[in-house]
């Protein structure tokens, strides 16, 4: 067997995490053929029984995408779903909360802002009519009105 028909069976051995090459080549070293030979086995053994579960797994995600299709669950409807339950777990945090609370707030005191500044422009349009010369001019668009013709005579 040559590497590429190995796949994940290697004949030489793969430091695991915290472990150092030459910690590596030294254990294998003191290895006998023997053990050797045991350890290629059962690592052929759990790469044999990693592709049975593989397999059992595929099996059960078949039979399940049955099971939703007679139950008329579709792609859309589980999306759907996630959507929801994902909106859901968001609204549940205390950060969306928190963020909520602030925004109603702002809300609140944006509009009581926007509500005060309305009133201030109804006080001045209320003090600019009440003006003399606002006044002035609203009498000489009276007299326009009820005399059409004196604009002719200007």
């Amino acid at each position: 067997m040559d590497r590429g028909e190995q796949g994940l069976l290697r004949t030489d051995p793969v430091p695991e995490e915290g472990e150092d090459v030459a910690a590596t080549i030294s254990a294998t070293e003191t290895l006998s053929e023997e053990e050797q030979e045991e350890l290629r086995r059962e690592l052929a053994k759990v790469e044999e029984e990693i592709q049975t579960l593989s397999q059992v797994l595929a099996a059960k995600e078949k039979h399940l995408a049955e099971i939703k299709r007679k139950l008329g669950i579709n792609s859309l409807q589980e999306l759907k779903q996630n959507i929801a339950k994902g909106w859901q777990d968001v609204t549940a945090t205390s950060a969306y909360k928190k963020t909520s609370e602030t925004l109603s707030q702002a809300g609140q005191k944006a509009s009581a802002a926007f509500s005060s500044v309305g009133s201030v422009i109804t006080k001045k349009l209320e003090d600019v009519k009440n003006s003399p010369t606002f006044k002035s001019f609203e009498e000489k668009v009276e007299n326009l009105k009820a005399h059409p013709s004196s604009i002719l005579s200007t």
